[in-house]
């Protein structure tokens, strides 16, 4: 039987709350650039639009490439050249591919999904455990 993804506490010595304290502190520190992928390519443009936390406007975390109507056609059309592709996997390498998905989000990027959506929406530990990773893991 499926069984939801355990929802860690956060609590005062724990583990995931250091490694949760190190990454923020280490995304507060870089200003990323972030451009779009279409398909498989990266796509910047000249409209880079900053990143700011909520609780603390005048920090910029970084700069994402904002699109055109272009861009969204140029996805259209990538994800409808992909999805052949994709229809003709087996449904079994289809699950395999969202099930390494979920191991990394659960393992390896859980705290950077945590500190990333606690920097980008507000949002405290518990918060950010529930609805960036267990949500994401469990689907």
């Amino acid at each position: 039987m499926p069984v939801n993804e355990p929802v860690l506490s956060y609590g005062p010595g724990s583990a995931e709350k250091k490694r949760l304290k190190e990454v923020l502190s280490e995304l507060k520190k870089q200003e990323m650039d972030i451009p779009m992928y279409i398909g498989s390519k990266e796509v910047r443009t000249n409209k880079k639009v900053a990143i700011r936390p909520p609780h603390q406007t005048k920090h910029v975390l970084g700069y994402f490439h904002a699109g055109e109507q272009k861009h969204v056609e140029q996805a259209i059309e990538a994800a409808l050249a992909a999805k052949e592709d994709w229809a003709n996997m087996s449904w079994e390498n289809r699950a395999a591919i969202f099930l390494k998905v979920a191991d990394l989000m659960a393992n390896k990027y859980r705290p950077y999904m945590n500190g990333t959506t606690m920097l980008g929406q507000s949002k405290n530990a518990y918060q950010a455990e529930i609805d960036a990773a267990c949500e994401r893991i469990d689907f």
